[in-house]
Formats: structure tokens, C-alpha cells, sequence
């Protein structure tokens, strides 16, 4: 039973037992930020501490000196704040700050908590005595940021020209592309490239002969200008993206209690229905380049259809996978939709792979090519990517039937690409059985709402303890 009295040193001193205090007789303490990870007041175990508390009240009682300086529970302690507590439950040690006993005893007070290496290593620091701890401390950290490896000369500084008045058409023109296709975001260069054909702006303001044309100078400049444009800030960093460069990270998080309240809050939020499950074949889709996967994906998503990225020509374990999911299916016939530039690389794509996976993995399998087509370049007007390379094995054959002139999937417009693929996936499925799968997902959302609101509410009367970092 938690008493309510007034503070006073003659009123604590008289025993341990906890008492109601006002929030504002209660001071965090200067030097558990020096020992330990200062409260984040948006961190999502102090928030989601907060509401704890606002529905269950601080369950255990925080430690003070007899001065009114926290001992034990500084998260908590924020977290009450947050809460817009105006008391909170209070235990007194017979010590006061000044105390020279008194960072030990804070260590002492957090001695079981999880802590980092960094913590554990100042914990034993402050056995020397407040001074020397906090000098040590310093000295650590100035020791813990050395760079002990060989380091790279950088050389003389250099900055990169300044974006002129002269460059404003071409900019503007970019800011417009931008704009229009922000839901596409990011782009590629070469989607900027291609777009910027349409609108021929001039690459200087001052000289009427420079005209943005479909040549490799052209095409420099404006990789030139995106990327000064990024720098300065002209242009958002997330608008352009090097999809040919992927960068790997990791999903990591701070305590293993997070990592468990993010898995509780996002229960059952993932599930996808396999819309294609009804479909009497099973239907892929291969893309060539990584530079227009993300607006393939959004067909591909949109019936939850697989999708390989093969980057050029696939190895042997994209089409090892493809097989396995065919094969899972049950399905006797495989559909693969094609997404490739038409040049003699993207026009040998769809015969090697398909013919790859008809005779080495003895795979019925049929391939249609969904862009881009010689048929689509003529009939849209695209500019062409300068000439078929002399150096691919295939030159000859392309050159004979087509001619010299290559396209790539970049100089169609976002919106076109989806809706040449939306349009191939439509003619390989059937549009009625896709429909029903699509209201029995419906259904089963309604029935996800009402069992995840059932566990959740079952879950909020457990206390999670995984691992917080503070007291």
C-alpha cells in the first residue's frame, strides 16, 4: 500500500516504506547520464512505458536520496512525465547526493540491468571516485573514437562547380520530370535521360544549339547536373537511386523488449493471399534490369505474382527457384512474362531462358514478352539508345531482322510500362478466378482484424521485461 504524505528529510528518514511524491520534488540525477544512455523521450520503450503507465500506474516505486535525486528508475521517471503523472510512488535511501558514496551506490542500483560494453567499462571506472571516473570516462571516449588502420590521403580540397543561371532550363525541366513522377521515386538517370527527350531543353540558357539531343554528351550533363543538384539541394536525395549498386543493411533494434512490442504491434498486419492460387498455370515475371524492378513490382504485387531481377542473363539459381516454385505450384504449365530492353541481349532473353528451362529442367513452359517489342518502339514513338553494340555475340542477327537502332525500357514512361506488363498479366490469367480470390482476401482481413484484436488485447496484460537498457 503506497502512502501519501508530504515530503520532508525528517519524513524519510523514518523508514523505507514507499510514499506518493510530487513529480516536482524529483530531480534525475547529473551523473547517470555520464555512467549510462541518457532517456530518449522518443524512443519507443520510453513511449510505450508511458502509456503503460497512464493505464497501469508506475508499479515500482522510484529510489531517491533523501536531496530528492533519482537512484533508480530515471526511465521511469521520464516516462511518468510523458504520461502527464503529476505524483508518483517514491522510495528513500539515507544518502544524500553529495554524498561521496553516492555514484556507487547509483552503480549498485543498475548493477542487474542489460548494459552495453561501454557502460560496464564506466560502471568500474567510478570505484575510483566521481572525479577520476568522469576524467577516465573521457579519456575513454577519446580512446574508444581512435582510428588505429591506415588511413587513405585525401589530397587538396575540391569543389564541385556551382550550378549557373545557364543550367536553369535543363534544371527546371528535371525538377518538372520530378515532380510528375513522384510516386515513382526513386529514378534513374537514365529514366530522367529519357524523359528529358521529350521536353528538349537547352543544356545552356545562352546557346540555342544546345538543345538536349539523344547522344552520350547530353546524357553525361545530366548525370552531372542530378548529381550537383543533390548536393546543393535542389533536388531531394531519395528522388534518384543507382539500382545497379544495391547496398545491403541490417533490421536491428536496441533492446530485445522492442524488438518484441514492434512484432506484437505489427501482428498479423502481413498477410498476403496467393491470388494466383486458382490460376490454371502458374505466371512469372522476369525483368532484366534492376533500374525498373520497383515499377514492375507494383503489377507483380498487385497479384501477388514472383518476380526475378535477372540483371542481364540469369545464372542457374534464379531458374533452380523458379523451377521449385513452379514445381510447388502443381500447376502443369508455366507462363513467364518478360520485361526487357530491345536490343540483341533483351530480344536472346526470352528464347535462352525459356528454352533453358524447357530442356535443362524438362519445365513446360511458355514465354511471351510483355515490353519492349519492335512492334512497341514503332508504335510509340521512343528515341533510341544510339546502336546495337558490335561487340555482342548476337549483333548480326539483330541488325539483319530489326536494323542497327536499340530501346531501352527507360525511355518509356512509368505509367506506360506498368500498363504494357498490367496488360500482359491479364491476357495469361483468368481475369474472373483472380477477382474471387480477390473478395475471399477481403473476407479474410475481416477475420485477421478480429483475431488480432483478441490476442492483442491478451498480450497488453502481459509485462514484457526484455532487456531495457535504464532502470
Amino acid at each position: 500500500m503506497v502512502k501519501q504524505r508530504k515530503s520532508s528529510s525528517k519524513a524519510a528518514e523514518t523508514g523505507y516504506d514507499p510514499i506518493l511524491l510530487s513529480i516536482t520534488n524529483i530531480r534525475p540525477s547529473p551523473e547517470n547520464d555520464k555512467l549510462y544512455k541518457p532517456v530518449n523521450l522518443r524512443d519507443p520503450q520510453t513511449i510505450a512505458l508511458a502509456d503503460s503507465i497512464l493505464k497501469f500506474g508506475v508499479k515500482e516505486p522510484i529510489v531517491i536520496t533523501l536531496d530528492g535525486f533519482i537512484l533508480s528508475g530515471h526511465r521511469r521517471f521520464a516516462a511518468a512525465k510523458l504520461a502527464g503523472l503529476k505524483q508518483v510512488p517514491v522510495r528513500y535511501e539515507k544518502i544524500y547526493r553529495w554524498d561521496e558514496q553516492f555514484v556507487r551506490l547509483l552503480r549498485e542500483f543498475n548493477r542487474q540491468r542489460e548494459k552495453t560494453l561501454d557502460e560496464r567499462l564506466r560502471e568500474e571506472i567510478v570505484s575510483v571516485s566521481v572525479d577520476e571516473a568522469y576524467s577516465s570516462l573521457v579519456e575513454y571516449r577519446q580512446h574508444a573514437s581512435e582510428i588505429l588502420a591506415e588511413t587513405v590521403t585525401l589530397g587538396e580540397c575540391k569543389d564541385r562547380a556551382t550550378i549557373t543561371d545557364a543550367k536553369k532550363p535543363m534544371l527546371d525541366a528535371i525538377r518538372s520530370i520530378l515532380q510528375q513522377r513522384k510516386k515513382f521515386w526513386p529514378l534513374s538517370d537514365r529514366a530522367i535521360h529519357y524523359a528529358l527527350l521529350n521536353i528538349r531543353p537547352l543544356r545552356h540558357a545562352s546557346k540555342p544549339d544546345s538543345v538536349y539531343e539523344n547522344t552520350l554528351r547530353c546524357y553525361k550533363d545530366c548525370c552531372d547536373l542530378l548529381t550537383r543538384a543533390r548536393l546543393c539541394g535542389l533536388i531531394p536525395m531519395a528522388a534518384i537511386s543507382d539500382e545497379t549498386r544495391p547496398v545491403t543493411t541490417w533490421k536491428t533494434n536496441s533492446t530485445a523488449s522492442e524488438f518484441v512490442q514492434k512484432e506484437i504491434g505489427d501482428f498479423a498486419m502481413g498477410y498476403w493471399r496467393d491470388l494466383l492460387q486458382s490460376q490454371p498455370n502458374h505466371v512469372e515475371i522476369l525483368v532484366e534490369k534492376n533500374t525498373v524492378e520497383p515499377i514492375v513490382h507494383t503489377i507483380a504485387s498487385r497479384y501477388t505474382m514472383p518476380m526475378t531481377s535477372g540483371r542481364g542473363f540469369c545464372s542457374i539459381p534464379p531458374r533452380q527457384q523458379m523451377l521449385q516454385r513452379f514445381r510447388k505450384s502443381g500447376k502443369e504449365r508455366l507462363v513467364l512474362i518478360v520485361v526487357s530492353d530491345f536490343d540483341p541481349e533483351g530480344e536472346s532473353i526470352c528464347e535462352s531462358f525459356a528454352r533453358s528451362m524447357r530442356d535443362d529442367f524438362d519445365c513446360d513452359i511458355v514465354c511471351i514478352k510483355a515490353a519492349l517489342t519492335y512492334r512497341q518502339t514503332q508504335e510509340l514513338d521512343l528515341p533510341p539508345a544510339l546502336t546495337a553494340k558490335e561487340t555482342s555475340s548476337r549483333y548480326a542477327g539483330f541488325v539483319q531482322k530489326y536494323g542497327d537502332e536499340v530501346y531501352e525500357l527507360e525511355a518509356l514512361p512509368p505509367e506506360q510500362l506498368q500498363e504494357l506488363v498490367d496488360e500482359a498479366v491479364r491476357s495469361v490469367i483468368d481475369v474472373d478466378l483472380f477477382n474471387v480470390e480477390l473478395r475471399k482476401e477481403a473476407t479474410d482481413a475481416q477475420w485477421l482484424d478480429f483475431t488480432r484484436r483478441k490476442l492483442l488485447a491478451a498480450l497488453s496484460e502481459v509485462t514484457i521485461d526484455g532487456g531495457d537498457d535504464e532502470e
